[in-house]
């Protein structure tokens, strides 16, 4: 069963649009997934509330604030969504449970900085440093035609990290989460520039290679 967690110490950077995202991709293959929320404002939690009942389900894994156990028998695909501030007994809980982590991180040289010690210690956590748990980054609302892509790229990569793919700044993931939809829950028309900037992202969690390019560009997922 494969847990995907979404982790950034730093507020605001897209994590529960990726791991709102990403669990609507998985329950769109027809998985048993689970949407957990470790931050206190619950907005995962509150997303789920607003999903209406003829999109594919998504269930909501409750954990408890001093806690996080394993989740229930059945599911087959989690995703997490971690809180601001990750650290201590909570991120060391979370990596226990990880098989691969996503750290969203927008371009500016502020969160770069801001996200630069937690990248280090990712990067420096045993299970990751034997290749058990996958890391990869993904650049939040960026403008692939500007110096400071190139910039976030060179940074993550500097670290030994690699740069799954970027989501430009659009309406969309905000029309939909106030419907509480993803991506993969309308017409593939209506989304297509988005769709094609999440198949790197895709890829690797399917078990793949992270591109190679400064683009993000590699082929489409398998099934």
């Amino acid at each position: 069963m494969p847990v995907v967690v979404i982790a950034n110490p730093k507020g605001g950077v897209g994590k529960t649009t990726l791991a709102t995202n990403l669990a609507g991709y998985f329950a769109s293959h027809g998985h048993a997934v689970m949407l957990g929320d470790t931050d206190r404002q619950q907005s995962s939690r509150a997303w789920l509330g607003l999903r209406p009942a003829s999109a594919p389900p998504i269930l909501s894994w409750d954990i408890n604030a001093d806690h996080i156990a394993r989740p229930p028998r059945g599911t087959t695909h989690v995703v997490l969504d971690t809180p601001a501030g990750l650290h201590g007994w909570r991120f060391s809980d979370v990596m226990k449970l990880a098989h691969r982590v996503v750290v969203p991180l927008q371009p500016s040289m502020f969160d770069i900085l801001a996200t630069q010690e937690f990248l280090a210690k990712l990067a420096d956590d045993k299970r990751v440093r034997q290749g058990e748990v996958p890391v990869g980054v993904i650049g939040m609302r960026v403008d692939m035609r500007t110096r400071a892509a190139e910039q976030l790229r060179r940074f993550v990569e500097g670290l030994g990290l690699p740069v799954l793919g970027y989501l430009r700044d659009t309406q969309n993931y905000v029309q939909l989460a106030a419907h509480g939809l993803t991506m993969w829950d309308v017409a593939p028309s209506r989304v297509a520039r988005d769709w094609e900037q999440w198949q790197p992202i895709l890829h690797w969690l399917d078990g793949g290679s992270p591109p190679s390019g400064s683009d993000g560009a590699t082929p489409a997922p398998a099934g």
